[in-house]
């Protein structure tokens, strides 16, 4: 049937993923660092994800498509299709924080907030492989105790990134694979590492770098070793 449909020019997309978020029906995913509608038949036609859009990449237009299946079957598909994350909270949790784009630049609003967590949740192992706040913004894996060691934390590090964390030795599991899916099916533009001074922290070193390679991607590292009296001891860039 002819029916209004949204329309994204992918040239100027720039994968952001605010329409995502704004669309409530869950019609639109970043496919390859550019919003897509996946679901033509979920796509209601009114257009709130027009507004959401800082690029002006969306438009109304008449044609061919599904019939839209209505906003009482979509919720029940949801509900139906909903995941839990590790801890057993609703994966409708995971959400974006206090970000603003301003001249197409997202922007942390510290100064203005309480804290410079861009997303939640933060633990790796809870995080999604896809989702809008990871395009095209700076990524931030931190060693779980760098935050602690190091007082000026959310504003040097955590400020204007996206915060995956962990533990190479606590978590028991290698995050080589799942950071590297990350890195690879997102728009990223640079990584930062903090790991502690210990030994232990190397694997988390090693994860990430294994990540980047997996990736196929060459991807700008910063890695920042911390002290426990909490001394940047070093920054290395690869």
């Amino acid at each position: 049937m002819i029916r209004d449909m949204i329309k994204i020019d992918t040239n100027k997309c720039d994968g952001c993923g605010l329409c995502v978020d704004a669309c409530k029906e869950g019609a639109l995913a970043i496919v390859d660092g550019k919003a897509k509608l996946i679901k033509e038949d979920h796509c209601d036609g009114l257009g709130n994800c027009l507004p959401a859009c800082p690029c002006d990449a969306i438009t109304i237009e008449k044609q061919e498509a599904l019939p839209f299946i209505g906003e009482e079957a979509i919720e029940a598909m949801q509900k139906k299709e909903e995941e839990t994350l590790a801890c057993g909270c609703s994966k409708n949790t995971i959400r974006s924080l206090k970000k603003q784009k301003t001249q197409g630049k997202t922007v942390c609003q510290c100064h203005k907030e309480k804290g410079c967590l861009s997303q939640w949740p933060v633990q790796i192992k809870l995080l999604p492989v896809q989702a809008g706040f990871y395009q095209n913004s700076s990524i931030l894996v931190a060693a779980d105790c760098t935050a602690y060691a190091y007082k000026n934390f959310h504003e040097d590090f955590i400020k204007g990134r996206i915060t995956l964390v962990g533990c190479p030795k606590l978590d028991s599991t290698d995050y080589s694979e799942k950071l590297g899916e990350i890195f690879k099916t997102n728009h990223i533009t640079d990584i930062t590492l903090t790991r502690m001074e210990v030994p232990c922290c190397g694997g988390m070193e090693k994860m990430v770098k294994n990540a980047i390679a997996l990736s196929g991607k060459e991807l700008p590292l910063t890695v920042a070793t911390i002290s426990a009296e909490g001394e940047i001891l070093s920054t290395e860039k690869y």
